[in-house]
């Protein structure tokens, strides 16, 4: 998993012009419920930009249920009136910038669920995935790099462990934010990146082990200083 186009910084912009596209689109050429959209390829080439640009956008709307998209088939208009989609996605374009103390909390919020979810559902290739994650993390830190992406990376494949697709998506979507504002507060310094090594060994553990209340137990705990710095610091 790479993470280079979710660095961009004028990102947020980005994807809000590739939505509203998408709507005009939608209205041009009249498109139906059921209508399928353009490839990710031929929307790359029209609105200039990467088909991962793309992809995210489209995974956004499949979120609010404006899209849906079916493997080995394609993007289709979900069944929701002309109307309505354009209300909800003028809705979209215009929801403000979450603060960082407010996506903090909703990470906390979803993370202790999803890490439960993933210790009862893992499989051997989702543990596979969280230990590469870890020693990527592990070599950073060690190498006195910045480990924030190797961090983020760990997180998302536990959150693809959950087997919800839904906590999956929206930590995607929320990651490049997660990314800016760690990078901005320099919430990971050195010494907090070495703790990190034990407390993310730890959560791997516990959900080899499928023990659900521990993993979740190593995550809050885990959480804990990004948690007490964000209501001891003010911006």
């Amino acid at each position: 998993m790479k993470l280079e186009v979710l660095l961009k910084g004028d990102h947020q912009t980005t994807q809000n012009q590739i939505i509203a596209k998408l709507r005009d689109l939608i209205n041009l050429k009249n498109l139906e419920p059921g209508d399928k959209l353009p490839s990710e390829r031929m929307l790359s080439e029209k609105f200039e930009v990467s088909r991962s640009n793309i992809r995210e956008a489209i995974q956004l709307l499949e979120f609010y249920g404006l899209l849906k998209s079916k493997p080995q088939s394609g993007t289709f208009v979900a069944d929701i009136g002309q109307v309505a989609m354009n209300g909800m996605i003028d809705d979209i374009l215009a929801l403000g910038d979450p603060d960082f103390r407010a996506l903090v909390e909703t990470r906390i919020l979803f993370e202790l669920k999803t890490v439960r979810l993933a210790a009862q559902r893992r499989s051997e290739a989702d543990l596979e995935s969280i230990k590469n994650a870890l020693e990527a993390y592990k070599e950073k830190v060690l190498n006195c790099e910045n480990a924030v992406q190797e961090d983020l990376l760990f997180h998302l494949a536990i959150a693809k462990a959950s087997g919800n697709s839904t906590m999956n998506t929206f930590m995607l979507m929320i990651t490049p934010k997660i990314i800016t504002d760690f990078e901005k507060y320099h919430v990971c310094d050195k010494g907090q990146a070495q703790k990190g090594i034990t407390e993310h060994q730890e959560i791997f553990e516990a959900i080899q082990k499928q023990d659900t209340q521990l993993a979740k137990e190593k995550m809050k705990i885990h959480f804990g200083a990004l948690y007490q710095y964000c209501y001891n610091t003010k911006e």
